[in-house]
C-alpha cells in the first residue's frame, strides 16, 4: 500500500514537468525563435540600451578564451570593450571561429535581446549558446519523456494499490526497470536525430507514446507467457 501511494504521489512530479515544458517552455522558445528571425538592424546612430529588439553590431576585444574537452565541456570568449553585454559568451564547439581567436583580437558580435548571440572576425562567423535555434525536437523529447515517466509511475502506483496481492509481476524489477530503459531510449533516439533533420518537433511525441504503448503491451504478454512456463 504504501509503495502504491507513494508511486501515485511521485507521478504527480514529472506530470507537472510536462505540462510545464509543452505550455510554458516550448512556447517560449518557439516565440524567441520567430522574434529573432523577424528582427532589424538597429537604426543608424540610435543610442545602445542592454536590452533592445532590433539587432545590434557591436565591436568587442578578446580578453581571453577557454576550450576544455573533458567531461564538463566548456567553450567561452571573454569580450570587453563595448557599453554593455561584457563577459564571458559561451558556445557548443570551439570551431569555426572560437579555437582562432587570441587576446587582443577584435571581433564583431551581434547583439538581441541583451544576448551576444553571434561572433565575427572577418569572414569567419559561429553563433553563441544565446542564439535562438529552431531546435524544439529536444525539448519535446524532454516533455515527452517527463509525460510518460508520470503514466508510468501512476500505472505502477495503481497496481499495487488495486491489484491482487502477488504483486511480484508488478516490480520495478520487472516492469519498471525495462520501461524506463526503453523510455529514455525512445525519447533521445527519435529528438536528437530529429534535431539534427530538422523534422517538426510534434513528430517526438507523436511516435514515441504510441511506441512506448506498443512496448509495454509486448513486455506484458512476455511476462505473462513466462509465468505461465513457470506455472
Amino acid at each position: 500500500m504504501r509503495i502504491g501511494a507513494s508511486l501515485l504521489t511521485l507521478s504527480l512530479v514529472p506530470l507537472l514537468v510536462c505540462l510545464w515544458v509543452f505550455t510554458v517552455w516550448l512556447p517560449e522558445d518557439m516565440d524567441r525563435y520567430e522574434a529573432y528571425g523577424a528582427a532589424e538592424p538597429c537604426a543608424a546612430g540610435a543610442p545602445a540600451a542592454e536590452w533592445e529588439e532590433c539587432l545590434r553590431t557591436v565591436s568587442f576585444t578578446v580578453d581571453g578564451t577557454r576550450n576544455t574537452q573533458s567531461r564538463t565541456r566548456s567553450h567561452e570568449a571573454t569580450l570587453s570593450g563595448a557599453p554593455f553585454w561584457n563577459g564571458a559568451v559561451s558556445f557548443g564547439d570551439p570551431d569555426p571561429l572560437l579555437e582562432r581567436l587570441r587576446p587582443g583580437d577584435r571581433v564583431t558580435g551581434t547583439v538581441w535581446r541583451g544576448d551576444v548571440t553571434v561572433l565575427a572576425r572577418g569572414d569567419v562567423r559561429q553563433s553563441t549558446s544565446a542564439e535562438p535555434r529552431d531546435e524544439f525536437q529536444m525539448t519535446a523529447a524532454v516533455g515527452t519523456l517527463a509525460g510518460l515517466l508520470a503514466a508510468l509511475a501512476f500505472w505502477l502506483g495503481t497496481t499495487r494499490l488495486t491489484g491482487p496481492r502477488d504483486r511480484e509481476h508488478r516490480t520495478w524489477a520487472r516492469y519498471g526497470k525495462p520501461l524506463l530503459i526503453a523510455l529514455l531510449t525512445a525519447c533521445f533516439g527519435v529528438g536528437l536525430p530529429f534535431a539534427r533533420l530538422g523534422l517538426p518537433w510534434w513528430l517526438v511525441p507523436t511516435l514515441v507514446a504510441p511506441a512506448m504503448v506498443y512496448t509495454a503491451r509486448q513486455l506484458h504478454r512476455y511476462r505473462r507467457s513466462q509465468g505461465a512456463v513457470a506455472e
